[in-house]
């Protein structure tokens, strides 16, 4: 691993207020970055990486509000998009992303199929770090976090004080639980906690406070 850490920012994007991320480093070789969950109306986000080189798009899941600016973000960096193979065709389909669904947010929403699949366990060697797959499933069926170090990303499994609804096609609640007590809450208790929408919080915060999981 890189001894350069690497920076972190959000940019909340679309109508649901979804959180997307990017993940940059600056070194001999210019700002490299990659980008996580690039959601609805992505102008800021791609105003930004505008002379980053962007060395991946990862999806934490596909709803929506979360691969919403895939498109816009892909042609702009032109790079590869990964997610999990269980929701490899809801890039391609507006009734399994949700779009279909909710048109008074938005129009159905489809995008060219992702270059790379995930999987459980796999690493991710993207702007000279390692980061780790972790299939949480609960929220939808191919969720996924990644973790570097002490930092998480949650897509839409664990809140700060909440969890991801399971009410959508593909929820499962128990899944939802398995996935939070039995691969996120025995991480250490100082990781930090990327969400999908709302604050960061901790692992440790999150077992003390959270009352879902209580």
């Amino acid at each position: 691993m890189s001894g350069v850490q690497f920076k972190v920012e959000t940019f909340t994007l679309g109508p649901l207020q979804t959180n997307a991320y990017l993940l940059t480093v600056s070194d001999g070789d210019g700002e490299r970055g990659f980008i996580i969950d690039p959601g609805m109306n992505p102008r800021r986000l791609l105003e930004r990486i505008q002379g980053v080189k962007i060395e991946a798009i990862v999806l934490t899941h596909a709803h929506f509000d979360h691969m919403g600016g895939v498109d816009e973000a892909r042609k702009a960096a032109g790079c590869p998009v990964y997610i999990h193979d269980l929701e490899a065709d809801w890039l391609t389909d507006p009734r399994k992303n949700g779009s279909m669904r909710w048109q008074d947010v938005t129009p159905p929403l489809s995008t060219d199929a992702a270059e790379y699949a995930l999987d459980e366990g796999q690493k991710l060697e993207l702007i000279g770090h390692t980061f780790r797959v972790m299939h949480t499933p609960g929220h939808s069926p191919g969720s996924v976090s990644l973790l570097c170090g002490s930092h998480l990303f949650s897509g839409d499994v664990l809140f700060r004080q909440s969890v991801g609804r399971t009410d959508l096609p593909g929820g499962k609640e128990r899944d939802l639980y398995d996935s939070i007590r039995n691969k996120l809450y025995v991480l250490d208790p100082e990781t930090t906690v990327y969400p999908g929408h709302g604050g960061r919080t901790t692992i440790g915060f999150e077992k003390a406070n959270n009352p879902y999981t209580a």
